[in-house]
């Protein structure tokens, strides 16, 4: 079985139709999406590319704030990512929120003669939960308490990682549509890719590939200079280049 992995699109449809034009080369078994389509500049569009593909999608925590409401936030960067998100909300239609109330917190995904593939978000526990290459494994455990699975699959973090955890393998296929080139406690910065992930399970034999591929940047920060987005400014310039404003 081989199964293609995407996350944190972030309604970056360039980069998205990119990854898919990538997918379509994988011979793939499936297809799962783990989390956070909304939360970007073509939200709609990018809705609308994910329900063409008929593939299970995880509930992120964007996804559950563009419906539920954007938490309140009391620092100056999670402030502007709060009334960006609000606005990124503001334009879904009334259908795609009605596609993303379809999106499930959890999967599993069965396997014979094995115990079977856990996808989540940020962990089984929480969309919000951060699992890094660095994260203590008695943090783990309390993440994972009653879980047995051959492969945890999640999101969120838009670092691409293979991490071994006990009897199980945790892959994270990073982000198509932001996927971070610099990270805490430098400032942010977006790299100029979209990843992915590819799962192949024969038997006891697991393989994971983490994939990186091109698209273009620019037309996505073209449209997202032409539109009335707040703090547009600092957003472009998180992916460290020059678009007009």
């Amino acid at each position: 079985m081989r199964v293609g992995l995407i996350s944190d699109i972030h309604g970056n449809l360039p980069a998205l139709e990119a990854v898919l034009a990538d997918l379509e080369q994988q011979r793939l078994d499936h297809v799962i999406c783990l989390g956070d389509v909304c939360f970007g500049p073509q939200v709609h569009e990018c809705l609308g590319r994910v329900r063409e593909l008929g593939c299970p999608v995880i509930l992120g925590n964007w996804d559950s704030w563009s419906l539920e409401g954007v938490p309140s936030a009391d620092d100056p960067v999670t402030i502007m990512l709060s009334e960006i998100g609000r606005w990124w909300a503001e334009q879904l239609t009334d259908d795609d929120r009605a596609f993303v109330r379809t999106f499930s917190p959890t999967l599993e995904v069965p396997l014979d003669d094995a115990p079977p593939l856990l996808c989540f978000h940020g962990s089984p526990r929480s969309f919000t939960d951060w699992i890094l290459a660095s994260t203590p494994d008695d943090d783990l455990e309390d993440m994972f308490e009653g879980v047995t699975a051959t492969v945890l699959l999640g999101g969120h973090t838009h670092l691409q990682m293979l991490r071994r955890y006990g009897p199980s393998m945790i892959v994270n296929p990073g982000s198509v549509g932001q996927p971070f080139s610099q990270w805490w406690p430098r400032e942010i910065r977006v790299g100029h890719w979209a990843e992915y992930g590819v799962i192949a399970i024969d038997g006891p034999r697991v393989d994971v590939e983490l994939r990186r591929v091109p698209y273009d940047v620019d037309a996505l920060l073209r449209h997202l200079a032409g539109s009335a987005m707040p703090h547009k400014r600092w957003w472009i310039d998180s992916w460290n280049t020059t678009v007009a404003h």
